[in-house]
């Protein structure tokens, strides 16, 4: 069912997670209520998606910090005119894509982000969709026991798990930080309550999820593995197909993503801008 606002309309696109938003120009300057107003289908829904948005660097980073204060990427630098814009690139001859496994962008650091923006630029003419997971509704359909069991727990998260690094080498050797640290390590809850909905969400990710803390690789590797696999479900995810001009904006503390690499021999070039979150509890 569509629920519309004034002009602006909000099409869920899954029962876990995910909403198209259309009737809405994000590049004329929207207003404090108009922002408002996408913030809250936004923490109702984890992702929302808007189509034929005109959207320039300058553009486009004047958005984001509508919504909050925008973050560098650690790894890699973003675009010469404007360093908070990362480029999130694989090109025809490349066989690895950026971020390409299931993940929650950077969650080895400290105070990890609290969402992204990632508008596409170029895309192949097939292939190439982003999965979302909802970590809240997976967390939900855990059973009483193994959720009383997690929330007692932290997660130690790395930046060097093997599987995250091979995603991001084509674009460190051609584009790293100067200042770029070789790890970054933190420990964050198992599950976290969001600060804004106050719901609770499994806060563990195939990327950078290494073990529990107190915990030897070994023995944590088997529950991992069961988290991995159980919040990436079908019935907790949803599936976009970009064109240009398309813009997604998901929450981090709430949901995971996997941008599927299934288009060698094409080029995809999206923009993609973090921002700033809280220390997760």
């Amino acid at each position: 069912m569509l629920a519309q606002t004034n002009t602006l309309t909000t099409s869920p696109i899954a029962g876990a997670l995910g909403a198209e938003i259309s009737g809405v120009d994000l590049a004329a300057d929207p207003s404090d209520a108009l922002i408002a107003e996408i913030r809250r289908i936004w923490l109702a829904h984890g992702v929302v998606f808007f189509r034929n948005q005109d959207l320039p660097p300058s553009r486009f980073l004047a958005l984001a910090r509508r919504f909050g204060q925008v973050l560098e990427y650690p790894f890699v630098r973003g675009l010469p005119d404007f360093p908070d814009i990362i480029p999130v690139v694989k090109l025809e001859h490349e066989r690895s894509n950026f971020g390409g496994v299931w993940h929650s962008d950077t969650a080895y650091l400290d105070i990890p982000p609290m969402a992204t923006m990632l508008v596409a630029r170029e895309v192949p003419p097939f292939g190439g969709d982003t999965l979302f997971a909802s970590t809240t509704r997976a967390y939900e359909a855990l059973s009483d026991g193994m959720r009383r069991m997690l929330d007692g727990l932290c997660a130690v998260n790395s930046s060097a798990k093997a599987d995250v690094t091979k995603t991001r080498e084509d674009r460190v050797r051609d584009n790293a930080r100067d200042d770029a640290r070789t790890e970054y390590h933190a420990e964050h809850p198992v599950v976290r309550t969001h600060p804004e909905t106050g719901q609770r969400a499994l806060y563990v990710n195939f990327a950078h999820t290494e073990g529990f803390a107190g915990m030897t690789a070994e023995e944590s590797a088997p529950l991992l593995s069961y988290l991995f696999a159980h919040q990436v479900r079908p019935e907790f995810t949803c599936r976009f197909r970009w064109q240009p001009g398309s813009l997604a904006f998901w929450d981090n503390r709430c949901t995971l993503h996997n941008p599927i690499n299934d288009y060698h021999g094409h080029r995809r070039v999206m923009h993609r801008i973090t921002l700033a979150g809280e220390v997760p509890r």
